[in-house]
């Protein structure tokens, strides 16, 4: 089945943080998928868990809590379905076809999501299944997990919100500071700084005939240049200071400016070369 399931980092919070919580004798966590479906992309952007007990023989959900969780996320985001349902755990257990029904019944072809706790492989592992119905007519039927393409995809906010948990990496308290608007503005011009002088690098290498150029990044930076809009250095000033009230960043943004004006000449070399 050709469908790819694009995953928010908030719901892997969420299994990660259910886990963690869960009941002392309970071996995995399991819970509703929330999101949406456009041509043959399944956007998972929420969840919540689902209550359960699960033995050899059998397993228990609590559907009724399912439900008016589900209800109550309506209320607040109208926009947000039921698209599957999330396990933790490396692998589809012999149970997973029981509660795989119950969803099917909640939507269209219902997605299984797996997040690897247990970390083998040194890694938190994520896995998409949907399942596909064996048998033969009026015979014994049965179904089959069947691995889809799973990616994460992140909003803007969500990408500030990674950044800043990554700095928790390595610190003993486990806990960063918000940065200031200004702080981060100069964070981002250092890091655009250092990407512009390593892509001005490459182009007086080219030039120098230190490195083989390459056809496929001469296009990108081309079209880099060109999504840039033509402004002079003064012309910038003006418009950044009728913005920015702190002109703490002016002497940075410039050097910026002054780069990117010596990229544009360098490629103009190499570009008639």
């Amino acid at each position: 089945m050709n469908l790819t399931v694009k995953v928010h980092p908030v719901v892997l919070f969420q299994i990660v943080d259910a886990f963690e919580r869960r009941n002392a004798d309970s071996q995995r966590v399991i819970g509703t998928l929330l999101g949406s479906v456009e041509k043959g992309v399944v956007e998972v952007t929420n969840c919540f868990c689902v209550p359960h007990k699960e033995t050899d023989d059998q397993v228990e959900a609590e559907i009724s809590y399912a439900l008016d969780v589900y209800d109550l996320n309506r209320r607040v985001n109208s926009s947000e379905s039921i698209v599957g349902w999330w396990a933790t755990g490396n692998e589809v257990t012999n149970h997973s076809s029981v509660i795989h029904e119950y969803y099917a019944r909640e939507c269209n072809n219902p997605i299984h999501l797996t997040l690897d706790t247990s970390l083998q492989g040194g890694k938190m592992g994520l896995k998409a299944y949907v399942c596909i119905s064996l048998g033969i007519p009026n015979g014994v039927q049965g179904c089959m997990f069947t691995p889809i393409k799973v990616d994460t995809v992140c909003y803007e906010p969500e990408v500030i919100a990674l950044k800043l948990s990554q700095k928790t990496i390595g610190v003993r308290s486990r806990q960063v500071e918000p940065m200031m608007d200004l702080a981060q503005i100069s964070e981002a011009s250092e890091k655009l700084l250092g990407l512009l002088n390593h892509v001005l690098q490459y182009v007086e290498d080219v030039l120098n005939e230190k490195q083989q150029p390459d056809n496929a990044v001469g296009r990108a930076l081309l079209d880099l240049i060109h999504s840039v809009p033509n402004m002079t250095h003064d012309q910038f000033a003006t418009m950044f200071n009728s913005n920015v009230k702190d002109l703490l960043m002016v002497v940075t943004l410039s050097q910026l400016i002054k780069t990117q004006l010596q990229l544009n000449e360098r490629l103009t070399q190499l570009s008639t070369t």
